[in-house]
């Protein structure tokens, strides 16, 4: 381990880093329903950002030394695509709606239950969250925000589905159906997701790290028409949050979501940027030690400073 990353991890502290992809499951329990919301001990920008966060806690050492770290650019050789029909999903519907939480590092909709199946697993529904950019990139390309799905299994296992997010005008007409070889390909959106736009009509409500409010109801059934429309770029990564940890399961629909250009403004107005930067295709050496050496290098190799006249 270089001096760099040594330093980073004898200055952790051991304060809990709450607030995570992985908020409200085993590795990060919520507090019974309706108790307090949690605020993120952590950040996009400077010492609380994602090239500090290994010094935040010692238990975010994956942070700066895990191999399988996400998000990644989905390239062709960094994942592996799923058909839709490989997995099955069952997502939960709330009609008297849900909670809807601002966790200062992202806002939540608790949404448990439902089934996510695939290879033998499966997965219980927990919560999903917004970022904003996209975390992912589709082919180097950043998307306008992309959701993730966050499941658990009975041994603490966890799944994400990514979903991006495109902003589109109203009225866009719904994309029409594709052909099995465009379904391999991530597509445009359709019209604005109806059951985004219902949620978001509530994000002035949070607009406070630490507070919630609830959903209208809620039928998800229109994500799963979505996503189930397209494939999936599956992969085996780490939360995109502290404690980094890695063996997650990843699945990044082909298919997109699309909200309203002025509900992107309110949701980009309480959100502001919480992406972390794309990470080394999955089996190779942490971008921040690569980095570290590099700069290790690059001190060394330059010219000893003029002394002073």
């Amino acid at each position: 381990m270089t001096q760099i990353l040594r330093a980073l991890l004898l200055a952790a502290s051991a304060r809990q880093v709450f607030a995570s992809c992985a908020y409200g499951t085993f590795l990060q329990p919520r507090a019974e329903e309706g108790g307090e919301v949690k605020v993120g001990t952590f950040g996009y920008f400077g010492e609380k950002g994602p090239l500090n966060w290994a010094a935040l806690d010692a238990a975010n050492s994956a942070c700066a030394t895990g191999t399988r770290q996400s998000p990644i650019n989905m390239v062709a050789g960094s994942f592996n695509m799923v058909p839709a029909s490989e997995l099955t999903i069952e997502l939960p519907t709330f009609p008297e709606g849900t909670e809807f939480e601002n966790l200062g590092t992202t806002i939540e909709v608790i949404a448990k239950g439902g089934k996510l199946a695939f290879a033998g697993k499966e997965f219980e529904l927990q919560q999903f969250h917004f970022h904003l950019p996209s975390e992912h990139l589709d082919n180097g390309t950043s998307q306008a925000m992309e959701m993730h799905m966050v499941w658990q299994s009975a041994n603490a296992e966890i799944a994400v589905i990514g979903v991006y997010i495109d902003v589109v005008k109203e009225g866009t007409p719904v994309a029409r159906r594709q052909s099995p070889r465009e379904r391999r390909q991530v597509k445009p959106a359709g019209g604005p997701t109806g059951v985004l736009e219902a949620i978001f009509s509530k994000v002035e409500e949070i607009k406070t790290p630490g507070t919630k409010t609830k959903t209208p109801p809620l039928a998800l059934d229109e994500i799963l028409t979505i996503i189930q429309s397209g494939a999936f770029q599956g992969y085996s990564g780490s939360l995109t949050t502290p404690p980094c940890s890695e063996g997650v399961n990843w699945h990044v629909a082909t298919a997109k979501m699309a909200i309203m250009p002025s509900t992107f403004m309110r949701v980009r107005d309480i959100i502001g940027f919480n992406s972390r930067y794309a990470q080394n295709a999955p089996g190779l050496q942490n971008i921040l030690q690569v980095a570290s050496v590099a700069t290790a290098n690059a001190a060394a190799a330059a010219p000893a400073a003029a002394p002073a006249a």
